[in-house]
């Protein structure tokens, strides 16, 4: 693997599918956090998901200004999700971008945005 400098583009798909399926849910639990944030009272047929269950338990004890800094959050992670998107159709997906070097399928899988391999970001720099 030292001398790859890319993935394949079967194992691009791979990441692409693990991509769009954490994007649909990080999507559902914003929309969830979001409605939390404008209507505290509200109970409607998000109230049947699982999710919204978690959250709804969770939610109970937060704040409006929690929710929303909880719903802030969610969409910069979709937006590192969709910027790993982009990043596999240009065919940079999974290179880091301090060392050139491929990241490890094991930290993609974990960290499926993650533009730095281990050593990079444990290198203090960032």
């Amino acid at each position: 693997m030292s001398d790859k400098t890319r993935y394949s583009d079967e194992e691009l798909q791979e990441f692409k599918e693990l991509i769009l399926e954490k994007l649909e849910k990080a999507r559902r639990d914003y929309d969830l956090l979001k409605a939390d944030v404008t209507n505290n009272e509200g109970n409607d047929i998000a109230d049947t998901s699982p999710t919204f269950k978690v959250l709804e338990e969770g939610a109970s004890t937060l704040g409006k200004e929690e929710a929303g800094r909880l719903a802030q959050r969610q969409m910069k992670f979709i937006q590192h999700l969709q910027a790993a998107l982009v990043r596999i159709e240009n065919k940079t997906y999974g290179i880091c971008r301090e060392t050139g070097k491929l990241i490890p399928k094991e930290r993609l899988r974990a960290v499926p945005h993650a533009t730095l391999g281990i050593d990079a970001k444990n290198s203090g720099k960032h």
